[in-house]
């Protein structure tokens, strides 16, 4: 079906029709339920100041198709490629110590944007959101009215909601991340009616919807194939949407040192979008649109880093543009981008993306997960490691581990990448546990939590979501707790007291500073969040039992991490926790074990 394309000059819909604030334009174009565009693409007029204009005949430069080639290294991939062509977003391998990020720069030749960016406020805010990873969008809805807006997350990552490619007979997750159209009818998570149900009931309830948007590339398997919404396609021919000519010539991502191999060329024989074209940005940027407008208030941008940085500025300026001009919030970004030494490219590369038609963009911030491996033990590290005013070298701060500034970075102990990798995750019981614990307790970033399902790994790790022999995903069923959790079951880490607890403490203590740290010289540790929290973790394998400081007001707090306060606040659901006069508390901790205290559980 052919896409029609924006009229200027039709009545409603031209330059000069900005609405008023709190006016809605009147020109509205409706998503099409079968293409998944919208009927009339919106189009940048020559006024509007988001628009960075690209050098004449830049989507005509010659791609780099004769690169050296580059063996695969795990460090710094967030992408492998297995059997058959599926896309396998699995590697994600931290060096140790952490690695700082690199500084490299893309050539002269190609255009690039300042290193500016404006911050989105979710790290001064305290803000968590959870990934709700291949759930689909009737549990989605659900969860958000009787956990996640109870509990204070302020919003819910989805799985790409567009049409995908179908692959029996083990439906693996990747099918997920190669599109067949824009066309939000049907997905494996549900239908265009259960995605605007699910939207609208997470909304009621103060959470927010965030997409995982595929934009690079579309689908190379099947080829040809039918989508899971029934559109036939083969992988340069996409009916109604995007021909041969729409992509780059065929060349393959081989050599990470060169930015046009990177970003114009096929990651694992994906077909990559031109999106030096701009018939192509705006078909993206319509898909966008069309998510914003049924109220999808973010977007994660999938393998952003091979989009040419002036490119994706342009497609989520005309979005930003558009739901300015009808009065709209403009979305938050997070953009998927992995440094690695040595590379063309860096995250710093991407943080212009956005700014100049006023939104914020943050990006993933995959350093961070080797917190995962201090709490591990893997090569010897510890988590007294963790302490922000410890020896040059071995405290946390961005400086110390050349991290992005707190209010660019978004972070996770595990994503749906690096848990198929076999990182920290469920697997790891109590460790995981109190990791998350210091993750929302600590000040850095804007954190967020993967909820998934139980697989073998790494033998199980391209395994699609529980679901019945025809790929249909079943409905969920939570694990009684992560220890439990079998495969093929869903195991709703989000859930556990340990981290469903932290939530509405990293909101409360939110622009509080860390103070009274102490640790052992190994695996425990305490601090302070000025005098709104306090929380203790161990990793030891044996008791702990020390008199610290914690720089709370004197009182009985309950444990937030059992239970917190009971209803009617009177009394604690689990642990009692007192801090004396002086302000310290005798702390009795088991093996790998956690408490933590706020302003809001103090009972006397």
């Amino acid at each position: 079906m052919e896409t029609r394309r924006h009229r200027r000059g039709s009545a409603g819909c031209g330059a000069g029709s900005v609405p008023a604030p709190g006016e809605r334009a009147d020109c509205q174009p409706e998503p099409d339920a079968e293409s998944g565009l919208l009927s009339e693409a919106p189009t940048l007029s020559a006024g509007e100041p988001a628009a960075r204009q690209l050098p004449v005949n830049w989507h005509m430069r010659p791609p780099q198709r004769q690169v050296p080639s580059r063996g695969f290294s795990r460090a710094g991939r967030a992408r492998s490629f297995v059997s058959r062509g599926l896309l396998a977003l699995a590697a994600v391998a931290c060096s140790h110590p952490l690695p700082s990020l690199p500084g490299g720069n893309p050539p002269s030749d190609r255009p690039t944007l300042p290193p500016t960016y404006r911050p989105t406020g979710h790290m001064a805010a305290g803000d968590v959101f959870v990934h709700l990873f291949e759930w689909k969008w009737t549990d989605i809805a659900t969860e958000c009215e009787i956990v996640l807006g109870p509990a204070g997350f302020k919003a819910v990552q989805v799985s790409p909601p567009q049409e995908h490619s179908v692959q029996p007979p083990t439906y693996p997750w990747s099918e997920r991340y190669q599109p067949v159209s824009y066309s939000i009818a049907r997905s494996r998570s549900g239908t265009q009616a259960e995605f605007v149900d699910m939207v609208q009931r997470c909304k009621a309830v103060g959470v927010d919807i965030y997409v995982d948007a595929v934009i690079n590339h579309m689908t190379n398997y099947p080829s040809p194939g039918v989508g899971s919404n029934g559109t036939a396609y083969s992988k340069y021919d996409y009916p109604g949407l995007y021909g041969a000519s729409d992509f780059h010539p065929p060349c393959t991502v081989n050599n990470y040192q060169s930015a046009a191999n990177v970003q114009d060329c096929e990651l694992f024989s994906l077909p990559d979008l031109n999106t030096g074209l701009p018939s192509v940005r705006q078909k993206i940027a319509g898909y966008l649109i069309m998510l914003a407008r049924l109220g999808v208030a973010g977007f994660r941008i999938d393998a952003a880093k091979h989009i040419q940085q002036v490119e994706l500025d342009q497609i989520l300026s005309i979005v930003d543009s558009t739901m300015t001009a009808e009065a709209r919030p403009i979305p938050y970004y997070v953009l998927e981008v992995i440094g690695g030494a040595g590379e063309a490219l860096s995250p710093r590369d991407y943080f212009g993306e956005a700014y100049g038609s006023g939104g914020a963009a943050d990006i993933t911030e995959f350093t961070f997960v080797g917190v995962g491996d201090k709490f591990r033990g893997i090569g010897g590290q510890h988590i007294s490691q963790l302490n922000p005013t410890g020896p040059p070298g071995s405290q946390f701060s961005p400086a110390a581990w050349g991290l992005m500034p707190a209010d660019k970075a978004a972070v996770f102990l595990q994503n749906h990448d690096t848990q198929h990798d076999c990182g920290i995750s469920y697997r790891d019981g109590n460790v995981f546990r109190v990791a998350n614990v210091w993750m929302l307790a600590q000040p850095y970033a804007y954190p967020s939590i993967l909820s998934s399902y139980a697989f073998d790994c790494p033998a199980g790790n391209m395994m699609g979501p529980p679901s019945d022999a025809a790929g249909n995903t079943n409905t969920v069923t939570c694990a009684a707790s992560l220890e439990t959790a079998t495969v093929g079951q869903w195991v709703c880490e989000h859930r556990d007291p340990y981290i469903r607890g932290m939530v509405a403490f990293r909101k409360l203590v939110a622009g509080s500073d860390i103070n009274h740290w102490w640790d052992d010289g190994a695996n425990a540790i305490a601090f302070s969040r000025g005098d709104k929290g306090f929380v203790a973790i161990s990793r030891e394998g044996v008791a702990v039992d020390t008199m610290i400081m914690t720089g709370m007001p004197p009182g009985t707090y309950c444990d937030i991490l059992t239970g917190g306060l009971a209803a009617g606040g009177t009394s604690c659901v689990g642990a009692t926790v007192v801090v004396d006069s002086t302000h310290a508390l005798p702390l009795h901790l088991g093996p790998q074990a956690a408490i933590a205290i706020d302003a809001m559980t103090r009972r006397s």
